[in-house]
């Protein structure tokens, strides 16, 4: 691992001779540290790991993380200082410090990257631009209508921001206003840190210090008995709260325990309690509370006897890593996995360890915490995006707390984490895509990353999953990873049968005419009228992915984005999917002023839909990125379908993902030739685990589930392997395939990727960058290409494949292609495009 370098800052004052100076990294894409003097009265304040303010620029304050301190100025120029020392102690741990080089060293970004995507927003601090009227500025005839109505929405106001001020003015580009006007002297302008975490507090009352004499309590409330009796009846009912009496208090005045404000405010007003207040009798003050729920499930603190086939995974498990540090638990669905690792969570808190147990989606994590906190209670915690931030900066403060966690649960960004005693590391469903960040950098592999942490603390790792990705399952096979195998689903239930629906030959000979098979449409029938849930997948948003003109066969496109709108019912709106830009739904054709506009193909609005035609008295639900936005929105879907509550959900990958539902009898997989048709290398691979999974969702408890597959495909090969359960004829295959055309695990596949927002530039730039990739790594090179979608949010792409032999050393390839990028991007023609790596993809 390189060792972080060190810039320096821009000039200031001083030689700097003597001094302490800090070298920090920045919330910004820039590989470097740069380096700061650290001024006397924060001498001993500072250290590794913690965060200090820092000028960056001309007015820019930025929250930066000390990685080093030292007494070395820089050479032939003047630092800036450190304004302020946020921490009191470190809030990253050396190793964490280590995991961070090691992600911006491999995935190919800036340490910025790292430190922008690890913390939460509430602890990376950044000014704000405030704009102040000049109180000695005379106002002339001079000035413009726009200079006008910026000076009169700043009057009667000491400072407002830039944000707000455009806002309360409405002139759209507010920025060169405010410039010509501080060039006139007419405001002041000044920059403002931002700090958007604030801890919870609470108004409490208590009791001031004059009155712990039990002489001046009797004394007060006496006269309040006589002259307001409410505000005796108000400090009677403090006491009262507080399960305190007075002679109590004298001997043991901490047992008087604090009351909120608002319990004293249900029964008496405003006024009573300021009354009582202002005699000196009470305070009111401001007590800080955590945000962090305590556990209110009942706890069952035995846990479950493991089936005979679950024990013997656990015990293989344990045995495998007294061999390697990293395990395999390849578990046919239902197999009781999580029974298993809630086993060996056990045995390691018992150990006095730390456990990370990560998911690829926020939406499994709401039935397994609920199941782990019956057992685990107050020592589990939760960490992900849909969480507030200032719970999320709780969380972190917790980590570096004497009580931290013991158990951590979360989505990949939980790998940031700190942990002071990490035993063991859960990977649970690690062929899950989710677990690759894409855009913006670091793009890194929460299932790699996790590995490597691990490794680096000496932590045990335990990959799980039903489908195993085919690099994990080839460690196994070369003897990197331990493999355990769990074949048999819990109390020996079958797996789901699997039925194959020939949707080109149903539709020829007329017995199919809209989304659902005869055969699909039976089973759903048949499964309602039992009282059993039905789950129905269908992997495209939206109404209808596409809309057309008949007359013409024009289609609505993304002005920003080389691809066709999705028409979304619920908002009356054409979505893309890539940018997020809307649309109005149009009403006639601009190409030919048709009025025949119809949509094209299903997203899972319109299954919804169609299923409340075929099947009224249902209740229907449906969970998509649309429906889950908010913690609580994907929550209630969960508890309305796991208590019966909806008989059939309609959703996209999210309910293939884990999610175990007792009444499930049925899973129709609606479109299957959607995965298979992908132009991906990995398409059939990730055909099989999608589809793989979502049947697994049936018959989980009791009855034998069954699956209809409807494609128009029923002889691919991958298919069949399906239809069986046929990971290792997958795999075989698979392989053979990727050996014949270099594709991992044989090789390191890397993208490259140029965009620009002038096609002929990016051509241009791909054109250069294609040179000298060749000059350095010849055939292994394939490109520039297009890729399916070539241009997002008003940028052009190119995009170029790398495959490197795993016997090259990897160290070399990154350092070439960063000297690529640091060469491409310093001419002047290139200075506003953009090349970047994807590592690894997915």
């Amino acid at each position: 691992m390189s060792a972080i370098t060190s810039t320096q800052a821009p000039p200031a004052v001083g030689d700097g001779r003597g001094a302490t100076f800090v070298d920090v990294i920045l919330p910004l894409p820039l590989a470097a540290a740069f380096t700061y003097r650290l001024p006397s009265e924060f001498e001993g304040q500072a250290a590794v790991g913690c965060r200090v303010t820092v000028p960056f620029g001309n007015k820019k304050l930025y929250s930066a993380i000390v990685v080093r301190l030292h007494h070395q100025p820089p050479h032939g120029c003047a630092v800036k200082e450190v304004l302020e020392v946020i921490d009191a102690s470190p809030i990253l741990l050396p190793q964490q410090l280590e995991l961070w080089q090691w992600i911006a060293d491999y995935y190919l970004c800036t340490l910025g990257d790292v430190y922008k995507a690890a913390l939460p927003s509430g602890m990376k601090l950044e000014s704000e631009s405030v704009v102040a009227l000049n109180p000695d500025y005379e106002p002339d005839a001079t000035l413009r209508p726009s200079e006008r109505t910026v000076l009169l929405a700043l009057q009667g106001k000491l400072e407002q921001k830039v944000a707000e001020l455009q806002k309360a003015t409405a002139v759209r580009n507010i920025l060169p206003v405010v410039k010509q006007l501080l060039e006139r002297g007419a405001v002041v302008m000044k920059e403002e840190i931002k700090r958007t975490y604030k801890p919870k507090t609470v108004a409490c009352v208590r009791l001031t210090e004059a009155f712990f004499s039990e002489a001046e309590l009797t004394r007060v409330l006496g006269e309040m008995h006589q002259r307001s009796p409410k505000q005796e009846a108000l400090l009677l009912r403090y006491l009262d709260v507080a399960q305190a009496s007075v002679a109590l208090r004298m001997a043991n005045p901490q047992l008087l325990v604090e009351v909120e404000k608002q319990a004293l405010l249900r029964e008496f007003s405003q006024a009573v309690l300021s009354a009582v207040r202002d005699k000196g009798v009470l305070e009111v003050y401001e007590k800080t509370v955590g945000r962090l729920a305590a556990d209110v499930l009942p706890q069952d603190l035995k846990l479950r006897a493991l089936s005979p086939a679950q024990q013997t995974a656990h015990d293989a498990i344990c045995r495998a890593w007294e061999q390697h540090p990293v395990c395999l638990l390849h578990g046919v669905t239902s197999s009781g996995k999580t029974e298993v690792y809630i086993h060996l969570i056990k045995e390691a808190i018992d150990r006095g360890e730390q456990v990370l147990y990560l998911l690829p989606e926020i939406v499994l994590t709401a039935q397994l915490v609920e199941r782990l906190k019956r057992v685990f209670g107050d020592r589990l915690g939760v960490y992900h995006s849909k969480y507030p931030d200032a719970e999320r900066v709780e969380v972190w403060q917790k980590q570096l707390s004497d009580q931290p966690y013991d158990i951590l649960v979360g989505v990949r960004s939980s790998v940031f984490l700190p942990f002071q005693r990490l035993g063991l590391v859960i990977v649970d469903e690690e062929h899950e895509t989710s677990f690759k960040q894409q855009d913006p950098a670091p793009r890194y592999h929460a299932r790699n990353v996790a590995l490597v942490l691990a490794a680096k603390v000496g932590a045990r790792t335990l990959l799980g999953t039903a489908t195993p990705s085919l690099e994990s399952y080839y460690q196994t096979q070369q003897g990197r990873y331990g493999l355990v195998e769990l074949t048999e689903r819990y109390q020996q239930l079958q797996l789901p049968e699997i039925r194959v629906a020939d949707v080109k030959e149903l539709r020829r000979k007329k017995l199919m005419k809209g989304l659902f098979s005869p055969e699909l449409h039976t089973a759903i029938r048949t499964a309602l009228e039992r009282g059993e849930q039905v789950i129905l997948f269908q992997n495209r948003r939206g109404y209808a992915p596409q809309m057309e003109c008949h007359t013409c066969g024009w289609t609505p496109r993304c002005q920003s984005c080389d691809v066709s709108l999705t028409y979304h019912k619920g908002t009356r709106a054409m979505t893309c999917h890539y940018c997020g830009s809307s649309y109005p739904v149009p009403m006639q054709c601009p190409n030919c002023e048709g009025r025949e506009l119809s949509t094209i193909g299903y997203g899972t609005e319109r299954v919804e839909d169609l299923v409340h035609e075929a099947f009224p008295a249902a209740r229907i639900g449906r969970m998509d990125l649309d429906t889950t936005r908010s913690r609580e929105a994907y929550e209630q879907i969960i508890a309305d379908f796991q208590h019966g509550r909806t008989d059939i959900l309609v959703g996209t990958q999210m309910v293939t993902k884990g999610l175990d539902f007792e009444r499930v009898s049925v899973v129709g997989i609606l479109n299957a030739d959607t995965m298979l048709n992908m132009p991906d290398f990995r398409a059939y691979e990730r055909a099989f685990q999608m589809l793989s999974q979502v049947a697994g969702r049936a018959g989980r408890h009791g009855r034998r589930g069954l699956v209809i597959l409807q494609t128009k495909s029923p002889d691919a090969e991958v298919v069949a392997q399906i239809l069986h359960n046929d990971y290792a004829g997958l795999y075989s295959s698979q392989m053979e395939e990727r050996l014949a055309f270099r594709y991992p695990p044989f090789t390191r596949l890397t993208y490259v990727f140029v965009k620009h927002r002038d096609v002929q530039v990016v051509e241009q730039l791909a054109h250069q960058l294609s040179q000298l990739l060749r000059q350095v790594f010849s055939t292994r090179v394939q490109g520039p290409v297009v890729p399916p979608v070539g241009r997002v949010k008003l940028f052009y792409i190119r995009q170029f494949s790398l495959k490197v032999e795993t016997t090259v050393d990897a160290r070399q390839v990154r350092q070439r292609l960063a000297q690529i990028q640091a060469y491409l991007l310093s001419l002047p023609q290139y200075k506003s495009a953009q090349v970047y790596y994807d590592v690894d993809p997915v």
